[in-house]
């Protein structure tokens, strides 16, 4: 077996490590399976983002696999706003976490990664347009990759990149309206939402990057990270043509919770 590939994870897991049921038709359960790395798709400031081929002799599957880099690697340390109000379950860890310990820097690192595995379970439960979650496993998340409908095997852009049509452009704000009022009756805000963390697959929006999920209720700068993710999207759409609110935006919002 070649240094960029390893056997399929994916046998190996516990039940809640795996995404939810039904799989989609593209998850492959072979025990027999083969990772492969076919290069970097996204680096970024606390993890980066490769393509990887998952494949047997009869099926293959891309992937998208986001590793999150240690505590020492990263460029970036996420602000404690994201987690107030969330909780640390292990007294041990808790106490690792505050002392800055070596285990403490572990259990950092993995955090965030628990933290999106669990916000993106629970949004593609709700029909929240998101990458279906495939397995983690460590500080790795597999999950679907998103692609450009019109150029196969090649990752759809983020909307901050497009410029659509008029009745595109109706159709892209309906679904972040929609997405963006299913995260409140969830009682979330994303937190960290602009054109940047959203895929455009031809006519159909994508959000991704979800770790930093804020709690509407236990969180006291909850309403403040809600009101700049209505700034950055309304900005965006207005920037396009289409005029849109963000202080109204930010009411529905509030009044869906």
């Amino acid at each position: 077996m070649a240094d960029d590939q390893r056997w399929s994870t994916w046998p190996g897991l516990e039940k809640l490590m795996r995404g939810p049921a039904p799989y989609p038709a593209f998850v492959i359960e072979d025990a027999g399976a083969i990772d492969t790395d076919l290069g970097v798709l996204k680096t970024g400031k606390e993890a980066d983002v490769f393509l990887v081929e998952r494949a047997t002799d009869s099926r293959r599957a891309i992937l998208a696999a986001k590793r999150y880099r240690s505590a020492e690697q990263r460029l970036f340390h996420r602000s404690s706003a994201y987690t107030e109000g969330r909780t640390v379950r292990r007294s041990r860890d808790a106490r690792a976490l505050k002392n800055g310990s070596s285990y403490g820097r572990e259990v950092e690192a993995a955090r965030w990664a628990n933290a999106e595995w669990t916000y993106l379970r629970m949004a593609h439960e709700y029909g929240i347009p998101v990458p279906y979650p495939v397995q983690i496993s460590g500080t790795e998340i597999m999950m679907e990759f998103i692609e450009d409908p019109q150029n196969p095997g090649v990752a759809a852009p983020r909307l901050q990149t497009v410029h659509p049509s008029p009745e595109q452009l109706q159709g892209y704000w309906d679904q972040v309206l929609a997405a963006m009022v299913a995260f409140a009756r969830m009682g979330f805000a994303h937190g960290d939402l602009s054109p940047y963390n959203v895929l455009a697959a031809g006519d159909r929006l994508v959000i991704i990057d979800l770790p930093q999920l804020v709690d509407l209720a236990g969180n006291l700068q909850a309403v403040e990270l809600l009101a700049r993710d209505c700034k950055n999207m309304c900005a965006w759409f207005t920037s396009r043509g289409l005029v849109v609110d963000d202080g109204e935006l930010l009411g529905e919002l509030l009044a869906a919770r």
